[in-house]
């Protein structure tokens, strides 16, 4: 195996389409790992992290493309070199055929007067500047980009919230404004529920229920994951739920979130108090007492805020098909496992949906360990060890560091899913397939290898595995979702409809006792 450096000076993609990139560069035989990313100093460690640094890398400039493969023994490199770039060919054929690229957020303006929302894709670095420049010239800004500073998204906010505009992020992976999905999102109907969400697959779970249940949304606003802490005060949070009472089309509010700072939570529940509007509340973990006497709707999960909200929004409760859970099933399962098969193991593209199972699941279990717990004693002590019951979270920074989000490029994710399924105390593995835009185009596909292993390992040693999947999406996003659905069924795999089902059945699968 050798390694092969590729400098392409003053040539700029943004993080998404970087990550898309590498994404299908990976898949080529003959690949043994590559990396395609700007020369900036992150993207430099994580290089150097990954054995893939050298004296190329360090005389890259932030504006320079960094393309880094290793080949596969038996492999040519210069004869790989042309397959990545022909991958790069297309990308640059389909932006060319497709898409109109501008060099500022004036030229863009420009050429589109009436634009409302700049979304920024660019390094971290560079991401405070450009959503300066876009509030400047009174738009939204939604940021995608990761690694900007606390200072900087506090700095934005603020002057966001003074120009009565606002600021989606950082690291802020799904929006949906006035139907139009941005970045991270599923084919949902337009209807009159709006949400304010602080992740990306939660905002996508809320958005996706009450597109199941009959219902449609009115604008989905993202926060970022750092608004509702102490330092940055819900300024977002507040703004965006302010914006949603005020809206005409809006007629329930949905809020999703990991509980806020106590200060934060404060102002939540003043605001919602003096709210005409019914406002349903699910803070993964949060205390009902408090969410209700601000006047809120309490819901303990995702599934419940969709489907009360949808209720809310005047469809018939009797009409809605609630998905209830499938208790001769999850009997049928906990006859097959072993005596000795005690743990469950999750493996996430959504950090909300790991958190929401692992809540589900600690209801029957006080043993369960994440890699993104709040509490120490829950939280694990090196991610690449599980212990007892474990559910990771591979959209962790931790993991996406100069990498595609597994939403994207799950090859990290597969890899551990054959590890824990050499477990012989692991009777349940969980996974999240989540579709949409900005997705794998065939994330199923991707994962059926190591299922089919998986499976017929856990045979060769006489053992049942019991493979659960959630699959977020619906019949309009472009993965075709019965499709998805029906390839893993085929494989023997245990279909779960929501991510509160995917806790309730993966708890109940290896206890002694339905809850």
């Amino acid at each position: 195996m050798a390694i092969k450096t590729i400098i392409k000076k003053n040539t700029y993609f943004d993080s998404v389409s970087l990550m898309t990139l590498s994404t299908k560069a990976n898949n080529i035989e003959g690949i043994k790992q590559v990396n395609i990313s700007m020369g900036t100093t992150m993207n430099k460690e994580v290089l150097k992290s990954v054995g893939l640094y050298s004296q190329e890398v360090e005389e890259a400039k932030p504006g320079d493309m960094m393309i880094i493969y290793q080949n596969e023994d038996g492999y040519d490199l210069d004869a790989l070199e042309d397959q990545i770039m022909a991958v790069m060919v297309r990308k640059e054929a389909q932006e060319s055929s497709n898409e109109q690229a501008y060099s500022s957020i004036d030229a863009a303006l420009k050429s589109n007067p009436n634009a409302g929302v700049a979304v920024v894709s660019v390094p971290g670095v560079y991401a405070t500047r450009v959503a300066r420049k876009a509030l400047n010239s009174g738009l939204h800004v939604m940021i995608f980009s990761d690694n900007v500073s606390l200072e900087d998204e506090i700095s934005l906010k603020t002057e966001a919230h003074e120009k009565k505009l606002l600021v989606m992020g950082p690291d802020c992976g799904t929006s949906i404004i006035g139907g139009k999905g941005l970045c991270f999102s599923n084919e949902v109907r337009k209807g009159r529920i709006g949400i304010v969400a602080a992740s990306g697959t939660g905002a996508q779970e809320v958005s996706v229920r009450v597109h199941d249940f009959g219902g449609g949304i009115s604008h989905l606003i993202g926060t970022g994951g750092r608004d509702l802490s102490k330092e940055v005060g819900g300024i977002m949070m507040l703004d965006g739920l302010q914006a949603l009472m005020d809206d005409e089309n809006t007629d329930v509010i949905i809020l999703i979130s990991k509980p806020p700072a106590e200060a934060v939570a404060k102002k939540i529940y003043e605001t919602v108090s003096k709210s005409a509007k019914p406002i349903i509340i699910c803070f993964i973990g949060g205390d009902q007492a408090e969410i209700e006497s601000s006047g809120a709707i309490y819901a303990k999960t995702t599934k419940q805020a969709a489907l009360k909200a949808v209720i809310l929004s005047g469809i018939p409760e009797a009409t809605i098909n609630k998905r209830s859970l499938n208790l001769p099933l999850i009997e049928d399962v906990k006859e097959k496992l072993n005596p000795t098969q005690k743990y469950i193991r999750g493996l996430f593209c959504g950090g909300t949906i790991c958190d929401e199972v692992a809540h589900l699941i600690k209801e029957v279990y006080d043993n369960v360990y994440t890699n993104i717990s709040k509490d120490p004693k829950y939280r694990l002590d090196d991610v690449a060890i599980s212990r007892e019951h474990t559910l990771i979270d591979f959209g962790d920074d931790a993991f996406t560091k100069g990498k595609p989000h597994p939403m994207i490029d799950p090859s990290l994710r597969n890899e551990r899913f054959l590890k824990e399924a050499a477990d012989p105390e692991v009777g349940v593995i969980v996974v999240d397939i989540v579709l949409g835009y900005g997705s794998h185009p065939d994330p199923v596909g991707v994962m059926l290898p190591v299922i089919k292993q998986a499976k017929e390992l856990a045979k060769t040693e006489n053992r049942h595995l019991e493979i659960l999947a959630f699959v977020l999406g619906t019949e309009r996003d472009p993965q075709e979702f019965a499709d998805q659905v029906a390839r893993l069924s085929a494989e023997g795999v245990t279909i779960s409809s929501s991510a509160e089902n995917t806790g309730l059945l993966s708890r109940g699968f290896v206890s002694k006792e339905v809850s």
